[in-house]
């Protein structure tokens, strides 16, 4: 049964019951591996040795905490593989590890807790294990100002250990002290927790169940969490005053539980520094020094309105998760990049509204057939339209006018299929079709002189399709006509044909969208 996870809060349980039970042997090369058991609580994982490594540590014990010599079952030189002699040590090494645990009932010797990998998965262990690398490597890591992994179970530990206010070196090994752990994450920089996606190595722990605080960390710039459960995490707002960038991965089912965890406390809550209207529960504090929020790789099907807690974010990405509309990022003044790539978007019906002075968009692997909401996106720089449904060549003229364009990303949609795809693409950009990187190919001379060819015939059946319209072509007449006109007396003089008739280049289009 896998180990499940209590919530912050709740009622603590007293010291947990650990047992050790040999299980099975099986037979390796020459010698026999005993396979143990060890149980701590509700968490349980398999360790396994051979007598040689029982022989080891009981030496240890020996001399160390000074236990019976006869307590370990003896050496056999003939027949030790036998099967009647493995099945009776089996018997014999359950109950001397049971005596040992019966023996040590608090904080296992250190040479009996790595035997039975308490480092690994049982709390006191874990913390011990934790203090003793920091307090040896701690210094050296914080000056480097390099990137720490640590892992849930670990947090979950030190979360442990600090609600059950036991001594901070119950063990009595200074180097093995609480507080090493405690200096080292106050002044802690760059920090990664990473999980796993199945049971944690040998044992029933499910890594992304377990609760974690990380309030211990008071000065963090950068954190990277991936693989946890994100309801369960608590204490990141403490990092608020100086955290520029997250990237939360494989972890959310919503931007709130990221961004406003404390928000399921209550019925309302606003942003501070908002102008409140009607009843609010709870005012809550902006990620002020947050710019860059990678929260890709998750479940989350909406942009909510936590997005009003981040003001001052300029790279968002949102890839890879199941994101129907865009909604709810006008908050975001300060945005340029954006990753909505492998979502479900198949509409963008006024996202200019949204997306006011983005320069990266990156649309990727949704579901889209028509660009009309992407017109008005005047600061737009680069656009990655891969992977969707774009069918028809007129879609692209809805980006031809865009005036900062430089970068575009059509490949693998139906258009792309089309013979001459590439100049035909680059003729909706008109006069700016040399600065137009399409597909991550520039483009050649060969090409920009058939679009200029494209371009000519383009006009040709603008003119003739005018020309084939009775009412156009009546004023076309009038105007070419040379012969005097025969007015009524105070009608104005008729105006001379101008050039206005004729189409226009495509970048005039610029002018008339810039003045809706």
């Amino acid at each position: 049964m896998a180990a499940v996870a209590r919530s912050f809060g709740s009622e603590r349980e007293a010291e947990p019951v650990k047992e050790a039970r040999v299980v099975g042997s099986e037979l390796v090369d020459t010698y026999t591996v005993y396979i143990i058991q060890v149980a701590v609580g509700s968490h349980e994982w398999t360790v396994k040795h051979r007598y040689s490594d029982f022989y080891e540590l009981h030496e240890k014990l020996v001399a160390e905490r000074k236990i019976d010599k006869n307590l370990l079952p003896p050496k056999k030189i003939i027949g030790k593989n036998s099967r009647s002699l493995v099945e009776k040590r089996e018997k014999d090494l359950e109950v001397y590890l049971q005596t040992l645990l019966a023996a040590f009932p608090g904080v296992a010797p250190s040479v009996l807790a790595h035997f039975l990998h308490f480092h690994l998965y049982e709390i006191n262990g874990i913390t011990a294990a934790l203090a003793e690398e920091l307090f040896e490597k701690g210094e050296q890591l914080l000056g480097a100002g390099e990137v720490f992994a640590i892992g849930p179970l670990q947090l979950y530990a030190v979360t442990e250990q600090l609600h059950h206010g036991k001594p901070t070196c119950a063990s009595g090994d200074a180097k093995t002290d609480l507080g090493h752990i405690l200096d080292f994450t106050c002044r802690l920089k760059y920090l990664k927790v990473s999980g796993t996606e199945g049971p944690f190595g040998t044992s029933n722990i499910q890594e992304q169940l377990l609760p974690f605080d990380l309030s211990i960390f008071k000065s963090l710039h950068q954190v990277e969490i991936s693989h946890c459960g994100a309801r369960h995490i608590r204490g990141l707002v403490a990092s608020k005053p100086t955290l520029a960038t997250m990237s939360v991965r494989f972890s959310a089912t919503s931007m709130k539980e990221v961004l406003v965890p404390e928000a399921s406390e209550f019925d309302e809550w606003e942003p501070e520094g908002t102008a409140l209207e009607g009843p609010v529960t709870a005012v809550i504090p902006t990620w002020q020094a947050l710019t860059t929020l990678d929260l890709s790789h998750n479940s989350i099907s909406e942009i909510d309105e936590s997005v009003k807690l981040i003001p001052k974010i300029e790279f968002l990405d949102l890839s890879h998760n199941g994101v129907l509309v865009v909604d709810n990022l006008q908050h975001l003044y300060n945005l340029v990049h954006l990753d909505l790539s492998y979502n479900k978007l198949s509409s963008l019906e006024g996202v200019h509204t949204k997306l006011g002075n983005i320069k990266t968009l990156n649309l990727a692997g949704n579901l889209l057939e028509s660009l009309s909401g992407l017109h008005k996106l005047y600061s737009l720089v680069n656009l990655d339209l891969r992977d969707n449904r774009i069918e028809q060549m007129e879609e692209v003229r809805s980006i031809g006018s865009l005036p900062c364009l430089e970068h575009v990303a059509l490949l693998n949609n139906p258009l792309s299929i089309i013979p001459d795809y590439r100049t035909k693409v680059l003729a909706q950009f008109g006069e700016r079709a040399s600065e137009v990187c399409l597909d991550n190919t520039a483009t050649t001379e060969k090409e920009l002189d058939t679009v200029e060819v494209l371009k000519a015939i383009q006009k040709a059946k603008e003119v003739k399709s005018k020309l084939n319209n009775p009412e156009k072509k009546i004023i076309e007449d009038s105007r070419l006509s040379a012969a005097p006109c025969v007015r009524p007396s105070g009608s104005p003089p008729s105006v001379a044909p101008t050039s206005a008739s004729l189409p226009q280049p495509i970048l005039s289009n610029q002018g008339i969208l810039g003045d809706e």
